[in-house]
């Protein structure tokens, strides 16, 4: 992704939140794959999203996660779902806090959409718990 020739103190800001949750990795795959067609959309994502929103000081990153993970499961935005419980891995939401932000959903959003964000999210953690044994193997 191309920043703005002189980023806003919000694209900043935002861009190192973005970093902080998602990682440098996502990040750089993210920035990597961005076009002229796509940039102004990364850069309101960068701003709005991460540099307002992820950035603001009422809420911690981990109540920030929780929500943002019951809002997308309610959409039924799957691979958002994917990335957000990965992210916990940055924010301190725990498994126990994934479980309860999609029991809200079962209630608030309905059983199917949390039945499916159960699914995603089991997947995603199942593949976070090998990632981390492989690393702890190879120290």
């Amino acid at each position: 992704m191309t920043e703005p020739t002189q980023p806003s103190e919000r694209y900043t800001e935002g861009m190192a939140t973005r970093r902080a949750v998602l990682g440098d990795a996502h990040v750089d795959r993210a920035s990597a794959n961005a076009t002229p067609f796509d940039q102004p959309f990364q850069t309101l994502i960068t701003e709005a999203a991460w540099g307002t929103v992820w950035s603001g000081s009422q809420w911690t990153k981990r109540e920030r996660s929780m929500v943002t993970i019951a809002l997308l499961a309610a959409l039924g935005q799957d691979e958002e779902v994917a990335m957000h419980v990965r992210a916990t891995a940055n924010t301190g939401a725990t498994e126990e806090d994934i479980r309860e932000a999609l029991m809200h959903v079962a209630i608030y959003a309905g059983v199917p959409a949390a039945n499916h964000a159960f699914k995603i999210a089991k997947q995603t953690l199942a593949g976070m718990r090998a990632e981390n044994t492989e690393k702890e193997g190879v120290k």
